[in-house]
């Protein structure tokens, strides 16, 4: 585990000799390691619709390279607006894809056409440069909150501290550290005896493919759950603290992450485990206030539901059905946490409750 990431891997990154960028391509994992090149903003707008990239800071960062290519093939303002609203569309949920958009925008608008794309290119690089240190900070913020649960809980030798997440909020789904995972790498790191319970995170199973697979990267002890265990565990005292990440967060602190992370809140809620929210802030739309009215919710193909990937004992990696042939099937990408179930948002710039004036706040200090 290096000082900059908990993984000498970068999910994006420049390709040598500049004019694309080179990702891991999330859908072989965590059966194979595989890279793609992304040297048109076609094949980025592809790479985030197929979620080839995904998590939103990851998003955010990939797509700030995306309007950067464009630019180098036409940088007017028609086409700097028409690219813009088109990378935006490829996910709707996730703010910090318009978030990186709107930035590189406002940055470019000003200058002279044939300057506009190698400061795009620049300003993409400084965004996902800041998107590491954003996270890192998270972690560092979060690591007292685990240590004082730790601490309270008599943590030790035989006894860890028991963490569960939700989907994957780690490196995977950023440039590096992850949100959700950065305390828990400071953590594990620090000395500190910990064990995270993994939900699996139906249904592209982002949790059994992605979060297992990192955590085990880095030595982190992990167990993989199904999704409704959760409630379970609280109820025997297996789970201390809850920490997920997030796509958006409301004026008000209301929380958009992947779909059962409300359900994960109100079971914490019921058996007083604390619920947190790693929250760049990036990630918070102050335009949005109510998040059950006001946030688009991403409804994805409903094969995702009714059919899986996985590796047989052969090696070979197919997909399967698991419903009968021709049954309809609902595929929300994502859900809403009320503020009132979120007992704290941990930032960059430290740990805020989850209500408007305190993110008012946080927004006024940035």
């Amino acid at each position: 585990m290096s000082a900059a990431s908990p993984s000498p891997l970068r999910p994006l990154r420049e390709a040598p000799g500049g004019g694309a960028v080179v990702v891991i391509d999330q859908r072989a994992l965590p059966h194979r390691l595989a890279f793609e090149t992304l040297a048109t903003p076609e094949a980025v707008h592809h790479a985030i619709r197929e979620m080839v990239v995904r998590g939103a800071p990851l998003i955010g960062a990939t797509a700030a390279y995306g309007l950067a290519l464009a630019l180098q093939h036409d940088a007017g303002d028609a086409a700097l607006d028409a690219r813009a609203a088109w990378l935006k569309a490829a996910r709707p949920t996730a703010v910090n894809l318009a978030w990186a958009l709107d930035r590189l925008v406002r940055h470019v608008r000003p200058l002279p056409a044939g300057e506009r794309a190698q400061a795009a290119w620049a300003l993409a690089g400084a965004i996902a440069e800041e998107d590491v240190d954003v996270n890192r900070r998270i972690g560092e913020h979060g690591l007292p909150l685990l240590r004082d649960i730790a601490a309270r809980k008599g943590v030790g030798p035989g006894r860890p501290l028991k963490v569960l997440t939700h989907c994957n909020a780690g490196w995977l789904a950023t440039v590096g550290w992850g949100t959700a995972t950065s305390p828990v790498y400071q953590a594990h790191a620090a000395g500190l005896p910990l064990h995270v319970w993994v939900d699996e995170t139906r249904p592209r199973n982002q949790g059994a493919g992605l979060t297992a697979w990192e955590l085990g990267q880095a030595g982190v002890p992990h167990t993989l759950v199904a999704d409704n265990a959760g409630g379970h565990l609280m109820q025997h005292g297996e789970v201390d603290l809850v920490i997920v990440g997030c796509d958006r967060v409301t004026a008000r602190g209301d929380v958009c992450n992947k779909i059962g992370t409300y359900l994960k809140a109100l079971a914490a809620h019921d058996n007083g485990v604390p619920f947190f929210v790693a929250m760049p802030t990036s990630t918070l739309d102050p335009a949005v206030a109510d998040g059950l009215a006001d946030i688009p919710i991403e409804e994805r193909a409903a094969r995702e539901v009714t059919h899986l990937w996985g590796r047989t004992a052969a090696g070979e990696v197919l997909e399967v059905a698991i419903a009968p042939e021709g049954t309809p099937a609902a595929n929300p990408a994502f859900d809403v946490t009320p503020a009132r179930l979120v007992s704290a948002l941990i930032t960059e710039r430290g740990v805020v409750h989850a209500d408007e004036s305190a993110l008012r706040a946080l927004m006024a200090s940035a």
